[in-house]
Formats: C-alpha cells, structure tokens, sequence
C-alpha cells in the first residue's frame, strides 16, 4: 500500500511562492488519485486541489489561477506549485492518495505547515 510525505512547506511573504512535493512510497502514483488538502486553525479540511490517474485537474474556487497541481509519474511524486500566496492561504496542507479502484485503499500524509506573513 502506498505512503506518501509531504515536504517543501515553510514561512512565506504575501505574494510569494512555494511549492510543496508529496513523494509516494510502496506503490506507484500513477494508480492513485491524489489530492492537496489543507487545514487551518479552527477550520475543516478542505480539498485544495486533485489529480486523478488520468491525469485530469480539479481546483478549488478559492485558489483557482494561482496553484496548480502536477505529476511526475517518474519521480513518484505530486506537486502543488502555490504562487500568489495570502495570509488566508496559512494552513496545514496534507496529501492524500487513493486507490484508482478502490476507494478503501488510502493514505494521508502528516502534513507540511505554510505560513504566509509579513
């Protein structure tokens, strides 16, 4: 079964940029839907934005034009480019992974903070 990890969070400027990785292990991503998730202080887990197997996108509204999110099937690896960063932004962001056929067949990472401030 698959795991993955977070990395590349930190402490940003407003309008600055990052870009978080989220490196699967055990399996390949290329059979996994995966998705950005985030979480701030006192508030639900909201999906950020999604890649299917097939390679198809999802954003969210509320950061539509300023992330996107990409695979690199080679690396094993998902990212989530992040520019145009806000304070709103701040939150703890996860990845998730699900089994392209079976839905049961999942994995959340520990998550990596993002912190965007002056």
């Amino acid at each position: 079964q698959v795991q993955v990890v977070e990395s590349g969070g930190g402490l940003v400027q407003p309008g600055g940029s990052l870009r978080l990785s989220c490196t699967a292990s055990g399996s390949s991503v290329s059979i996994y839907h995966m998705g950005w998730y985030r979480q701030a202080p006192g508030k639900q887990r909201e999906l950020v934005a999604a890649i299917n197997s097939g390679g198809s996108t999802n954003i969210a509204d509320s950061v539509k034009g300023r992330f996107t999110i990409s695979r690199d099937n080679a690396k094993n690896t998902v990212y989530l480019q992040m520019n145009s960063l806000k304070a709103e932004d701040t939150a703890v962001y996860y990845c998730h992974a699900v089994h392209y056929r079976d839905s049961n067949i999942d994995s959340w990472g520990q998550g990596t903070q993002v912190t965007v401030s002056s």
